[in-house]
């Protein structure tokens, strides 16, 4: 911090892997202490469980349906001046549907061996290219044109960490509510920075 001016000259901060809290996912089902479905009560308390605190906000019905739309973000308590590490999702009825890992202050999330969060994007995708080879399955394109092991169950994309960029990943689980991430993700998580 540069006390003359009061500004923070970390804000492009990017922890490092063994500063991360380290997740396992598995598609449709967990990400970290989460399950898709589970209420935001339950979210809240297995998060404050691995030590981040919550910031709860009604975003109104989702998609016109008179279902509540809420947003739950995640801190840690370091950096004190942070952005939330991890963006949740609940729609009423459906419980936690999307779960947006920031990726500067986001847990490292790995599936299949692979790290999915703060990378640089050609490496990423340079992880899945083989992993794809090796496994013989095929590469898809998500909505937001990155393209990604098919059966992983994700969307990435990047966001803005000083001069260069990592990535960040929504992990979602429609249910019987919706087709797609795109259907039940909130437009606010394709604008992420």
């Amino acid at each position: 911090m540069d006390d003359h001016w009061g500004v923070s000259t970390d804000y492009w901060v990017v922890l490092e892997d063994s500063e991360r809290d380290q997740w396992r996912y598995a598609p449709f089902q967990t990400i970290g202490p989460l399950d898709f479905g589970m209420s935001r009560e339950d979210a809240v308390a297995a998060m404050a469980g691995q030590g981040f605190t919550a910031k709860q906000h009604n975003m109104g019905s989702w998609h016109l349906t008179g279902r509540t739309e809420w947003r739950v973000e995640f801190f840690k308590p370091q950096p004190a001046w942070s952005r939330p590490a991890v963006k949740c999702y609940f729609v009423e009825g459906a419980g936690l549907t999307c779960v947006l890992v920031d990726g500067r202050l986001g847990p490292q999330v790995t599936h299949e061996g692979i790290r999915l969060i703060g990378r640089v994007p050609s490496e990423l995708l340079e992880d899945m290219e083989s992993y794809a080879d090796r496994h013989d399955v095929g590469l898809r394109s998500t909505g937001g044109g990155e393209l990604v092991v098919d059966g992983f169950e994700i969307e990435l994309g990047a966001q803005r960490a000083g001069d260069t960029v990592v990535t960040w990943a929504l992990f979602c689980n429609p249910g019987e509510i919706a087709g797609t991430s795109w259907d039940i993700a909130p437009a606010e998580v394709w604008h992420h920075w």
